[in-house]
Order: C-alpha cells, then sequence, then structure tokens
C-alpha cells in the first residue's frame, strides 16, 4: 500500500483515504523501530480527529514495547520542547495545523529535538508503514500522562528569554482563531501574573474548538488578517498576534491594526537577539533578505543564508550554533528552545522590544522605508518550468549577482526578486525587495509577472 501522506518533512493527507486511524497505527510503529524502541512524546492538536489518531499512534508505539509520554492537547513546539526535555528517542504531535478540516497529519522529531527527514529515517518509517509487517505485540509499553510536568518545564523556559523587569504597561490583543493555543498562553499568562509582569492581554477565539467556527487558523492569508486588525484597534490594544492551529508560528499587528510582514519581524527579533548577544550569528531564508542583513550587519552580528524549510534552517542553526533564525513565513527558530520554532516566544521577544523601543509600527516603519518589499505573491501556471527559464534568460544578464539557495534569486542593484517553484504544486512564488525605492518593488513585479506570464 502506497502511502502518499508522507511529505518531505512531515506527515499530511485527507481524512479517510490518505490518513485514517489504521494508518497513523502503522506509522507509529514504523516510527518506533526506525528510531528505536524507547520512550517517545507524543501531543496532539484540537482537530475532531486528532484524540483518535493520536490514540492509535500512542498503542503503536506500546506494541513496539515503548514508554509514551503523552502532552494531550498542546502545540507542535511543546512536543519540541519535551522531546529534549525528557530526554526521549523522539516526538510526534498529531496536527494538520493550518490544513483544511477534511485533512490531518503529524510533524515528528528524533532524539535531541532534531528535524527528521528523508535522510534520517522518514522515508524508512514511510516503507515499514506500507509493508504493515510488524510482527507480534512487544512487551514493556507503558503510557504516562505528564502533561503538567511538561507545560510547567515549557512555560519556564519561554519566560526565560526576557527580562520580566523591562516591560512596560502593554496591552495585547491575542487572537488563538479557536486553534490549539489557548490553553498554553493561558498558562504562560498566569506565570507572567504571578510575577507581576505588567501585561495585559484581551482574548479572541481562545477556546479549542476543532470545528474551527471562525474559519481555519490561518493568518497568513489576506482574507484572515482584517478580524485581528479590526479586534485591535476595537480593543485599543497597543499590539496584536495570532497563531495558526498549531501554534508554531505567529503574526504581529501593530496598533493601527496593520499587519507585520514577516521579513520585518525576523529583522526585530534579529536585532533584539543581538542587543544581548553581540556578534551572534543569525540565520534566515533567501527570499527576502536585505532588511534583515542590514540590521545584523549594523548590530555587528553574523548572517547566515539557508534555504527554505524548517529542516534546512534547523540544520543551519545547529551546524552555526546560531542564536536565532526567522523565516518570512512566520516561523521563527531559537538555539534555547532546543533550536525549534515557537510561536510564544516571539510575542514576548516584541512585547519587550517595544516596552524598550517604542511603537511596533515606529520600529517598522523606518524599516519598511529603507528597504519596501512585495510579501510573496503566487503565479499557478501550466508550465513553471518554461516560464521560469524565461525570466532567467532575461535577467541573468543583467544581475550583478545569482543566488541558487533556493529557487533563483537575482540581484539587481537597487532591487533584487526570489522566483522559487512549488514542488508539490504548479505555483510559483515570487517576492521582490528594493532599498529606499518602494517603485521599483512594484516595478519588479510588473517585469516578473510579464514574463511568467509570457
Amino acid at each position: 500500500m502506497s502511502l502518499s501522506c508522507f511529505k518531505a518533512y512531515d506527515i499530511r493527507g485527507r481524512l479517510g483515504t490518505e490518513l485514517n486511524t489504521d494508518i497513523a497505527y502503522r506509522i507509529g510503529r514504523g516510527f518506533a523501530r526506525t528510531l528505536g524502541a524507547g520512550r517517545f512524546v507524543l501531543g496532539r492538536d484540537c482537530r475532531e480527529t486528532s484524540e483518535d489518531l493520536a490514540r492509535a499512534v500512542s498503542q503503536a508505539l506500546r506494541d513496539e514495547g515503548s514508554e509514551v509520554l503523552d502532552l494531550g492537547l498542546s502545540g507542535t513546539e511543546e512536543m519540541y520542547f519535551a522531546t529534549t526535555h525528557f530526554g526521549a528517542n523522539g516526538g510526534i504531535c498529531v496536527t494538520a495545523s493550518h490544513n483544511p478540516m477534511d485533512w490531518n497529519g503529524m510533524k515528528m522529531v528524533r532524539a535531541g529535538s532534531a528535524p527528521l527527514d528523508a535522510q534520517t529515517g522518514l522515508y524508512c518509517i514511510r516503507t515499514l508503514a506500507e509493508e504493515d509487517n510488524f510482527g507480534a505485540v512487544k512487551a514493556g509499553g507503558r503510557l504516562r500522562d505528564v502533561a503538567e510536568e511538561a507545560r510547567a518545564a515549557y512555560v519556564e523556559r519561554v519566560l526565560s528569554f526576557v527580562e520580566l523587569g523591562s516591560l512596560r504597561p502593554l496591552h495585547i490583543l491575542v487572537n488563538a482563531g479557536n486553534g490549539a493555543a489557548g490553553p498554553t498562553f493561558d498558562a504562560i499568562d498566569a506565570e507572567l501574573t504571578a510575577r507581576g509582569a505588567p501585561l495585559r492581554f484581551t482574548r479572541m477565539h481562545h477556546r479549542p474548538d476543532g470545528r474551527f467556527p471562525n474559519g481555519i487558523p490561518n493568518p497568513l492569508l489576506k482574507e484572515n488578517q482584517p478580524e485581528t486588525s479590526k479586534a485591535v484597534r476595537a480593543a485599543g490594544a497597543d499590539l496584536g498576534v495570532a497563531w495558526d492551529g498549531d501554534f508554531d508560528r505567529c503574526f504581529f499587528f501593530d496598533h493601527t491594526g496593520a499587519f507585520i510582514d514577516g521579513e520585518y519581524a525576523v529583522g526585530l527579533l534579529a536585532d533584539a537577539f543581538l542587543a544581548k548577544d553581540p556578534g551572534a550569528t543569525i540565520i534566515h531564508d533567501p527570499r527576502i533578505i536585505w532588511n534583515t542583513q542590514d540590521i545584523v550587519a549594523n548590530a555587528g552580528g553574523r548572517s547566515v543564508q539557508a534555504p527554505t524549510g524548517h529542516a534546512f534552517i534547523k540544520q543551519a542553526m545547529r551546524d552555526e550554533d546560531a542564536v536565532y533564525g526567522g523565516e518570512m513565513s512566520a516561523h521563527h527558530y531559537f538555539r534555547d528552545f532546543v533550536y525549534c520554532d515557537s510561536g510564544m516566544v516571539p510575542l514576548l521577544l516584541i512585547a519587550e522590544l517595544v516596552s524598550r523601543n517604542g511603537t511596533l509600527r515606529d520600529l517598522v516603519a523606518a524599516r519598511r522605508a529603507a528597504f519596501p518589499s512585495s510579501g510573496e505573491i503566487n503565479f499557478t501556471l501550466t508550465h513553471p518550468g518554461k516560464a521560469i527559464a524565461r525570466v532567467h534568460a532575461e535577467f541573468a544578464p543583467k544581475a550583478r549577482a545569482i543566488d541558487d539557495t533556493d529557487g533563483l534569486g537575482f540581484d539587481l542593484g537597487v532591487w533584487r526578486f526570489n522566483l522559487r517553484s512549488s514542488n508539490t504544486e504548479p505555483v510559483v512564488r515570487l517576492n521582490v525587495e528594493a532599498r529606499g525605492d518602494v517603485a521599483k518593488v512594484a516595478e519588479g513585479v510588473a517585469l516578473v509577472r510579464s514574463l511568467l506570464s509570457g
């Protein structure tokens, strides 16, 4: 049986056909057999099917003779943290994050919370799950509820990223999108309150509800942003944050309700870390780079580019011992958070940055003026390869430099663009940036668009 739910770095599939409890069970046994039976962390998001899928995975791990440390309802980042905290062989979070309602999946890591991909065992797991020839159930498997212990340790680690005494009174709107973030955030807020942090929060769509009555939690979609924007203004909040379904991504809004594009959040967080750790290394993805590179250089740090995608960023973080890594897609990675991404740590870091330096709007405005960008623009094309070849033929002779780290990046002096083809669909993704000239961004988008559609 071929399992199409296996993707490059995780499990994602349509319920019933591509993923069900039987498939989840086989994946669980293959996971334990590949990584070595021992101890595994297991969490799940709030989708209506996640509890049943997690129960099947739990049984599979125990049938391989393993101990299962159950986090219950939790975010992917809590699984990342707990895998290292408990010295587990690996971890699984049953989640489809921001995928449609009829999907579910799993995010998985190895010991030390290291990413799992084709080279490190994912395809071996797929082969074992497809063959479904596991034999007799093994003895010794057991289940342990560690939800309370794990969350307490996780909250302590999240709070360790900021100096609570530096925080000034701020009112922050938080939108959990009816995803898994609500209970975890409440635990963080309770500890902030206990320690006297002067932060006040207005909660929105806070209760986990796997039916997602307010829409699939994906704040990156432009059509999903106005609701949070309006709520920030209505509450008179100093800033807003919205999470996706498993809250490993977070998205920011300033006090006017304006959405903060991911590349500017990366720059702000890089600056925040370099203020505390001068000379540190920062990892960034290759789509929009000039703003981050400028901030890092001016702060005396070192910037290193890595291909887009969590496995690449996490590996670069480890290779370079980078203090922070960021992608414009709103994934933020931290050395002191087991080199993994978190959607809660950035909230506290941005609150600290605003407390020290002024409004989020003012902090971002200067960077937008210095390095305006287009944001990611997607083109659905019949023949993406031919379209990209036309772009290459036009710009290669004119480019100061061509970067093939991920797709194609063309440096044209006052403006630059990155063009990437999707691995899974006939879509080409374009990002354009300029040096202090917003008109060049629009001009660049128009030029590339004409070639792609030609």
